[in-house]
């Protein structure tokens, strides 16, 4: 029986090379299965992430596997997912980006989130970097900090989580459609996560807790949500995130419907 998949708790500085990366993380999905090994010089030859280097595609792979080919239910159900709406693709690459990297889970589904919760709408970098100096203690020279401040602040900006342009950057949330929702609590019920499935990082991350996400579970076809007191129920209607798919999203993906 093969190991449960785990969020990453390991904490890393990748997320300078590739951010959130959601035209490689498609072009990837489209190829990539998680069943036949993918090798650099075939995705280089194949232009699978356009004219990019050799080495730029050895480091977006690398990312890639961290992401996906690690939660291979999810990785399967990617790559036949060919009708994909934008939004929910760029939810799919945020949550993936947040079991990946421990401090991209951190920024987005805690610091955040306090952050609008107390009405602090100034994201700069120098407040960035000096949170990072908080949770990671010495690992990084402050040049470093400031590198990943600004990594974070590109993902979560294109994630829909801060505005862009000049500093201070704002605070938005995005929009969830049902679909992403779905996705992420069928791919977080085989996934182990500090919190639990309905009280995480990655919902609160997109302003889903409390009574918001109450409402949003009620609405939701392919799984069921009761409470009673202080208790909540899911009834899945599908026992995985395999199932979900088998059922619901478009079958097989190809390459040529990156076109």
């Amino acid at each position: 029986m093969s190991e449960q998949p785990a969020e990453a708790r390991e904490v890393h500085a990748r997320l300078i090379k590739a951010g959130l990366e959601i035209d490689a993380s498609r072009a990837y999905w489209a190829h990539a299965d998680g069943r036949v090994p993918v090798h650099a010089q075939d995705a280089f030859d194949g232009y699978w992430f356009g004219a990019r280097s050799l080495d730029r595609v050895k480091d977006l792979l690398s990312n890639m596997r961290v992401r996906y080919d690690a939660y291979p239910d999810a990785l399967a159900t990617l790559h036949r997912w060919n009708d994909m709406q934008p939004d929910t693709r760029r939810l799919i690459c945020h949550w993936h980006l947040m079991l990946a990297d421990p401090v991209y889970r951190a920024f987005a589904g805690t610091l955040l989130p306090e952050r609008r919760e107390r009405g602090t709408n100034d994201l700069r970098v120098d407040l960035v970097t000096a949170w990072i100096a908080r949770l990671t203690g010495t690992r990084w020279t402050t040049p470093t900090r400031k590198r990943i401040a600004s990594s974070l602040m590109s993902a979560t900006r294109d994630a829909g989580l801060t505005t862009g342009g000049s500093e201070p950057r704002a605070l938005t949330l995005p929009r969830v459609p049902d679909d992403a929702l779905t996705y992420l609590l069928y791919l977080l019920r085989d996934v182990r996560i500090e919190g639990t499935l309905l009280r995480n990082p990655y919902l609160t991350s997109v302003g889903l807790e409390g009574d918001a996400l109450t409402k949003r579970l009620r609405a939701l076809r392919d799984l069921s949500y009761a409470r009673q007191a202080d208790v909540s129920d899911l009834d899945w209607r599908y026992p995985n995130l395999r199932a979900w798919a088998d059922a619901t999203v478009a079958a097989s993906r190809s390459p040529e419907a990156l076109a």
